[in-house]
């Protein structure tokens, strides 16, 4: 009699620790979903794709590269930048390159070291295909108001600028031209990652180069959502299996 009762316990409280355990594996399922489905949807909103087309980014994005772009306005855009854009004057397809001087900027090159000067500042570019060099063509220019000087990391072969000093915008791109910051290089998969931000200009009057955006955040996001949608639906066999076993 005593044991009955015992065993008769034993399986209500398993019953009850069963009926807990398969309602947090549903909420888990469901707040995993809720991160997952968000995630992206937060994404498609703020990040767009792009193919850089040509190698004057080397060695940050290279030809071909797949990256993604922050959906942001010109005036939101900082020294250091890199940015995709679309100008008439430079053809029909998004370009990418950095932003060396903003509206109201002299930009020159170079000092006696061969560096970048912005406003008289010289600037040391860490991230120049060749370091020794930050441009084969002398120029100085100062950048008119709501307008961008853009130029490419790979200085030798890269169409910028630097080599439209005479066109309307002596060189400048205006700041409606542009269509998102790049943040993350997604393809191929041996280049996956963040591009990162440089600190080449934050010396300067006004700073360098924009903070990160939320790109991280979203891929917590969807990674998290994706461990609870696995331990959630994981739950119901695990339990099943252990059960078997102790019965």
């Amino acid at each position: 009699m005593s044991a009955t009762r015992t065993s008769t316990g034993s399986e209500t409280i398993r019953g009850d620790r069963g009926g807990t355990g398969q309602r947090l594996s549903g909420i888990a399922v469901a707040l995993g979903c809720v991160l997952f489905l968000g995630g992206f949807a937060w994404a498609a909103v703020v990040y767009r794709p792009y193919t850089v087309p040509t190698s004057s980014m080397e060695p940050t994005v290279r030809p071909g590269d797949k990256v993604l772009a922050q959906k942001v306005s010109g005036d939101q855009v900082h020294r250091g930048d890199i940015v995709v854009f679309k100008d008439k004057q430079w053809g029909d397809l998004p370009e990418v390159k950095r932003v060396v001087g903003v509206g109201g900027d002299t930009v020159a090159c170079c000092d006696a070291h061969g560096r970048l000067m912005v406003n008289g500042k010289a600037v040391d570019e860490p991230y120049l295909a060749d370091p020794g060099q930050a441009s084969g063509t002398k120029f100085d220019t100062k950048v008119p108001a709501g307008a961008l000087f853009l130029v490419g990391d790979n200085r030798a072969v890269s169409q910028d600028s630097r080599l439209r000093l005479d066109d309307s915008q002596q060189g400048a791109v205006p700041v409606s031209d542009v269509r998102g910051r790049v943040e993350a290089t997604a393809w191929p998969l041996s280049r996956v990652g963040t591009v990162g931000r440089t600190s080449a200009f934050d010396a300067l009057t006004g700073g360098g180069a924009s903070a990160q955006g939320p790109l991280r955040w979203l891929l917590a996001a969807i990674v998290a959502g994706v461990v609870l949608i696995l331990g959630g639906a994981a739950y119901t066999p695990l339990s099943n299996r252990v059960r078997r076993r102790a019965g």
